[in-house]
């Protein structure tokens, strides 16, 4: 009898360690063990590949570039970098995904690990009701199965996870070989007008067969007229067929693309709140609104920024590619740089505050990914100014203005090239490049000749002259080269010599203006506050050569292309062709 109860009491110790439920957990629990071992091996070996190995070869790519400029023979390495960059691009986006989908995975198999552990704690604590002997050995076999059965199952589960997250939405990148590592080159950028105020920001097209006269109320040379659904005071910006525009209230961010010849309204894409935004009230002048930054396109995306630190890429199909929240600014009269691109990179002027509070940078985003490639600090206060990129001497500076400086660096990496201390007050108009001078404008005060030549602090060195008449607040300086125009708020025009800054005429236009003037040939486009458009001679005398009435309010800047003129109104993007 007491071998009987001896043999019972084995049996069920027996049937605890064996119990189907506890050998399912117990196995679930060293599947997700292993699997979370595998997966934080391989985060861990791609983090110290975007540590160690990518920067070595971006490294490399800019020793390329750099011959690419310096030797005569550089242009046979420009397959080859075109090469390394994509193949740089690829890599980085492939690792940022498997960093967010590795954690996922990460994350999926220590819960798994956990879970099991857990419920194999409570199964073995569970002790069965004792019962006849039976056939042990059969029992055994027969649990044994149930608990490999169960082991596979969580292998599976784990499994499909990890297929769903690695095939979930990845990037083409045959796709991504043409309309992401690419860019346009510097002829396709002229013949279009990707950023405010055109190629270089320089106010000047590259078409001169632009219409002299329009009416609103006629319809005279007005091709179409439609409807913005959004306020902003940001410019039109063309590529091939198509134009951009964005508008915001406090609730919305939208990014408009319609057909330039037909006005139909192609898509409009949403940039939600992200990030610092969320929940944050932004206070911004009704002069600048929310939407006051001009967008930005190389042709294979449109990128917009508004006023709450939101910004959006797009797609020419209308599909959102990225959006980031840079923080809101702390602006007083509200954010309103444009943005500006360097080959694939998004370049983000992003002054605010005061200059001791060191918040102020300049930012370069990955046009591809919205992912910082590089972002330097700014020793100024908030600004309204714009980024500017242009060739000096066959080498790319980006130039911007922010008190008390003028600063050029290089835009492929944000190292600095020379600065100025020149400016001050809220400096507004952006600074222009023209006959080999930088022009930046201190609001109401100066205009100042900076030759960009120099390297370090340039201030006692390279400032050529300055003049201190007829100097704007808001309107960005125009040249043709030989000329430089300055228009204020308040209307007076005037006009200097670029060699030495000489003045040559002055004119009160009886008008209004806050839009920038613009260059196409040899006319001088002034649009006035209340939509008038005076076309000027860009001549040593001033000679009216026509004045066309639009008959709706205009703040932002004109955008040219060949034989049209488009304008945003206060409500309405207008379409100018035909006529003169």
């Amino acid at each position: 009898m007491s071998g009987v109860k001896a043999e019972s009491a084995d049996n069920i110790a027996e049937a605890k360690k064996c119990s189907p439920w506890y050998q399912a957990a117990a196995g679930s629990a060293v599947v997700g063990c292993v699997f979370s071992l595998i997966v934080a091996g391989l985060l861990i070996e791609n983090h110290l590949h975007i540590k160690i190995l990518d920067p070595v070869r971006s490294e490399r790519l800019e020793m390329m570039k750099l011959q690419v400029i310096e030797q005569p023979d550089g242009e046979r390495l420009l397959p080859e970098i075109r090469r390394l960059d994509l193949q740089i691009r690829r890599s980085r986006i492939t690792r940022q995904q498997f960093s967010r989908r590795g954690g996922y995975l990460l994350a999926g198999g220590l819960v798994v690990l956990f879970v099991g552990l857990k419920s194999a704690a409570v199964f073995r604590k569970r002790a069965p009701a004792p019962g006849p002997p039976g056939d042990v050995r059969a029992r055994q076999v027969r649990e044994a199965l149930l608990a490999r059965r169960a082991v596979m199952l969580g292998l599976c589960v784990l499994g499909a996870a990890g297929l769903i997250l690695t095939i979930k939405a990845g990037v083409d990148f045959g796709k991504a070989q043409t309309a992401g590592s690419s860019y346009p080159g510097a002829e396709e950028i002229r013949k279009n007008w990707h950023r405010f105020r055109g190629p270089g920001g320089l106010g000047i097209s590259a078409h001169e067969n632009v219409p002299l006269r329009f009416s609103g109320k006629t319809g005279e040379g007005i091709l179409w007229k439609k409807p913005v659904p959004l306020p902003g005071n940001n410019s039109p910006i063309l590529w091939e067929g198509r134009v951009f525009l964005s508008g915001a209230d406090e609730k919305s961010r939208q990014v408009y693309c319609f057909d330039a010849d037909s006005g139909e309204l192609l898509w409009m894409g949403e940039v939600g709140a992200v990030g610092g935004s969320l929940g944050k009230a932004v206070e911004v002048m009704n002069d600048t609104g929310y939407a006051a930054p001009t967008m930005v396109t190389d042709g294979r995306r449109a990128c917009a920024i508004f006023a709450t630190g939101d910004i959006g890429c797009f797609d020419f199909d209308g599909k959102k590619i990225w959006q980031r929240n840079l923080g809101v600014p702390e602006s007083a009269y509200g954010y309103a740089s444009s943005l500006e691109m360097y080959r694939n990179l998004v370049l983000v002027q992003y002054d605010q505050g005061v200059a001791e509070d060191e918040k102020s940078r300049m930012l370069a985003l990955d046009g591809f990914t919205g992912q910082p490639v590089w972002e330097v600090k700014r020793p100024v206060p908030n600004s309204w100014t714009s980024p500017i990129v242009v060739e000096i001497a066959d080498k790319p500076q980006l130039i911007t203005c922010g008190e008390p400086w003028v600063i050029a660096c290089e835009p492929g990496g944000g190292r600095e090239i020379w600065r100025a201390k020149c400016v001050g007050g809220d400096v507004a108009p952006s600074p222009i490049y023209a006959g080999g001078f930088v022009f930046a404008i201190e609001p109401y005060d100066k205009l100042v000749a900076i030759r960009p030549d120099g390297r370090g602090d340039v201030t006692k060195t390279h400032v050529a002259w300055i003049a201190e008449d007829g100097i704007p607040d808001i309107c960005c300086p125009l040249s043709n080269g030989k000329l430089i125009f300055l228009l204020t708020t308040e209307g007076t025009l005037t006009c200097y010599k670029v060699s030495d800054g000489g003045m040559v005429w002055e004119k009160d236009m009886k008008a209004g203006f806050k839009a920038s003037p613009s260059l196409a040939g040899e006319r001088v486009y002034l649009l006035s506050d209340k939509g008038v458009m005076v076309v000027i001679e860009a001549a040593a005398q001033y000679k009216e050569l026509a004045r066309s009435e639009l008959g709706e309010a205009c703040f932002a800047s004109p955008a040219f292309a060949d034989g049209r003129i488009y304008i945003r109104g206060a409500k309405n993007l207008y379409c100018i062709g035909g006529g003169d």
